[in-house]
């Protein structure tokens, strides 16, 4: 399907931030606090995992149809998901179907075993991908991710290669290399999202361990004071990784985006403050499927741009959504 030795395409985006939202704290704190959630009519399902686990699923959309979207929360989200509930309009204003995966243990109830999702954790999105497969043969299938979801959808694809069940994928904010992303996230203003994001985990973790126990000191777990500390406490010994290192060498979408060999779409802004530019690859590391668009601004899963009469218009949505329109035929 591609030449010998070519390689992916890195472009500039044509995103252009709303003018009373231009800063990348502003395009990324705005959209969480002050967006109202999108509407969206949701039919839930447990699906058991062949392990004894589960993981609920949610249904949006029409209950038939030839093409269908499985997308994928960041961390810490879930079904109510800002992002996620206006792009899966977006799809379904093209007649599309989506389903919305929440992660193993990212719901209210928690799951049976004690691990739970983790940047490099693919297995449960790969059996769903096979299960719907199975369930309607003729489906059209695509899927699309964000943040640690855009990292989970990216090494799933490229674990996956030739044998992918989707048709096209695309994602936001993808945290290519962790490692760089975890000392970021731990100096300057970043602390500040950290704070934020820890004390949701904790509090994750806290509910779900009063149920199930886990081998690991809890209150360790407790303490930790940023992502290196968490994930050398808790998210490395529960999964079989040596350390947080160790867990981000093996789980970076990095290392995978150049065996895709589906028609992809990233999209990243320069300016995101959970990250920094030098986590962007280049050209030559992705694959000959694989775009990833580049905005110098947008901030963490923001992208607000002018709409009608000025109001906040929420672009890559709207982004994300044209691209799987365009690369899978209805």
């Amino acid at each position: 399907m591609y030449e010998r030795g070519s390689h992916g395409r890195v472009i500039d985006s044509d995103f252009e931030p709303h003018p009373l939202v231009r800063g990348a704290h502003a395009q990324t704190i705005v959209p969480t606090l002050l967006r109202p959630p999108p509407d969206l009519a949701l039919r839930r399902e447990r699906l058991e995992l062949p392990d004894g686990d589960f993981v609920d699923l949610a249904w949006a959309g029409p209950e038939r149809g030839p093409r269908l979207a499985v997308l994928i929360h960041g961390l810490t989200g879930g079904f109510q998901s800002k992002y996620l509930r206006g792009t899966a309009r977006e799809l379904i204003a093209r007649d599309w179907r989506v389903v919305i995966l929440q992660l193993r243990g990212g719901g209210d109830e928690p799951n049976r075993h004690p691990r739970c999702y983790h940047h490099g954790d693919t297995a449960d999105l790969r059996h769903l991908w096979r299960l719907l497969r199975q369930r309607e043969p003729g489906v059209r299938l695509a899927a699309a991710g964000w943040s640690l979801g855009a990292n989970v959808l990216l090494k799933a694809l490229g674990e996956e290669g030739d044998a992918a069940p989707v048709e096209a994928a695309a994602a936001g904010c993808a945290p290519f290399r962790l490692e760089i992303c975890a000392e970021k996230l731990r100096s300057g203003s970043a602390r500040l999202y950290q704070a934020r994001l820890l004390r949701d985990l904790k509090a994750i973790v806290a509910r779900k361990h009063a149920a199930v126990p886990a081998p690991v000191d809890m209150a360790a777990v407790q303490g930790a004071r940023d992502f290196f500390e968490f994930d050398d406490r808790y998210t490395a010994p529960l999964n079989g990784f040596r350390d947080a290192r160790d867990y981000y060498a093996r789980c970076e979408s990095a290392g995978f985006v150049g065996a895709i060999r589906r028609p992809t779409l990233i999209v990243n802004a320069r300016d995101d403050p959970f990250m920094t530019p030098d986590v962007l690859p280049a050209a030559e590391s992705l694959s000959p499927a694989v775009t990833l668009e580049v905005s110098r601004r947008g901030g963490h899963v923001g992208f607000i741009a002018p709409g009608r009469r000025g109001l906040p218009s929420f672009w890559l949505e709207r982004r994300l959504a044209a691209y799987l329109d365009g690369s899978v035929a209805g």
